[in-house]
């Protein structure tokens, strides 16, 4: 053999083997997976934990659904008062001056962004959920991941039917629309090797880096260490080519019983993830956990995006067959619901024509660079 074609096979050779090692590793998951994600395990470093000061008054009284509005200082809280009528409200601001004098509507630090609001609400409220259910929203009345055509979250939530959400699985995210989400089998599982190069072009991407650590951290919150990957015959750290689907932006609707599959103290466990990692000395332990999670707020706070679902959705929906580990072809179906059967069920927009299964047309528009565009709220405040 010639010198010459012996060089040829020798990179053919080389091609295949690199191309079958790449299809090998994105090879597809088995549709059959189940994890462990029943019960949140992570054990804090911390020596001192919060005090319970975000009690929200009059819960025993209300029979309404209540609307827990995690905001900050800078979101006009105006356009929540309408809303009074048919919602009791909860509204923690997450950079307010602490207020020791107060047991009410306060978060021990500002941190995951509207998660630290949910969280507190959830743990100083937990004997006291109401029988109608919640619904967790931002503090903005305008923003770009509000479902609707002109982006407004009081109109959202003044059409937003809450018995009828709760319905199926006792959760649901009030967005239809998939753009954004996971939920397309276009976007890469979380783990893969596109995923990570693509980390790699893009470093200033937060979407991607959460996407990245969303492994890690679901291994971190479900089980007590590092080395337990598989508990009970269920996997608890997701494969390279297992991907969660859900929809975006932490905005949503559950019920008391779903809340309620998990105790109290996995919410303070969830909630202490957050601040063991936080740059807050007043919150965080005096040696760095490695389990906790990132410092980055926007990473930690979209991680718990994904979560959301995951702790929510009624796990008897869920099982895998002859298991208590949830399987993973059912939460993602259930977090990513079609988008004419969501508008229909959330917000009696039915019948639409031109619908696919990840939008319909004319209900929402994602826009240019994440903006509201600014005639709307100037529509909106005359």
């Amino acid at each position: 053999m010639r010198r010459r074609t012996r060089r040829s096979v020798f990179h053919l050779a080389v091609f295949v083997g690199i191309l079958g090692l790449i299809l090998f590793l994105n090879r597809p998951s088995s549709p059959g997976r189940s994890f462990a994600w029943t019960t949140v395990s992570y054990v804090t470093t911390a020596t001192r934990l919060p005090e319970p000061r975000g009690e929200c008054p009059g819960l025993t009284e209300t029979d309404k659904p209540v609307l827990v509005v995690s905001r900050i200082t800078a979101d006009d809280s105006g356009w929540l008062a309408p809303l009074a009528e048919q919602y009791h409200l909860c509204v923690y601001t997450a950079d307010a001056p602490p207020n020791p004098r107060s047991t009410h509507l306060q978060v021990p630090a500002n941190r995951g962004h509207e998660a630290m609001g949910y969280l507190t609400f959830l743990i100083d409220n937990y004997a006291h959920l109401p029988a109608a259910g919640m619904v967790f929203v931002h503090g903005s009345r305008w923003a770009w991941h509000n479902d609707a055509s002109d982006y407004d979250n009081a109109a959202l939530l003044a059409a937003l039917n809450v018995s009828a959400a709760m319905a199926p699985w006792g959760y649901h995210n009030l967005r239809c629309d998939w753009s954004v989400s996971t939920c397309s089998p276009k976007v890469p599982a979380q783990g893969s090797l596109e995923l990570s190069l693509q980390s790699v072009l893009e470093p200033w991407s937060a979407r991607t880096a959460s996407d990245i650590a969303l492994p890690g951290a679901l291994a971190s919150l479900f089980s007590r260490d590092q080395v337990s990957l598989d508990l009970e015959g269920a996997r608890v750290l997701l494969g390279r080519n297992d991907a969660v689907r859900a929809q975006c932006c932490a905005q949503f609707v559950v019920s008391r019983e779903s809340v309620w599959q998990h105790t109290r103290e996995e919410y303070v466990a969830l909630r202490q993830w957050l601040l063991d990692g936080s740059d807050d000395s007043a919150h965080s332990p005096a040696a760095p956990n490695r389990r906790a999670a990132p410092r980055d707020d926007r990473i930690a706070g979209r991680i718990l995006s994904y979560v959301w679902h995951i702790l929510f959705i009624k796990h008897e929906a869920l099982r895998a067959e002859g298991s208590a580990a949830i399987s993973l072809e059912r939460l993602n179906t259930a977090g990513c619901p079609r988008a004419d059967e969501c508008y229909c069920r959330l917000y009696g927009r039915c019948n639409l024509d031109w619908c696919s299964a990840e939008s319909c047309y004319g209900q929402y528009q994602l826009p240019p660079d994440f903006k509201v565009p600014a005639w709307v709220m100037e529509r909106g405040q005359t």
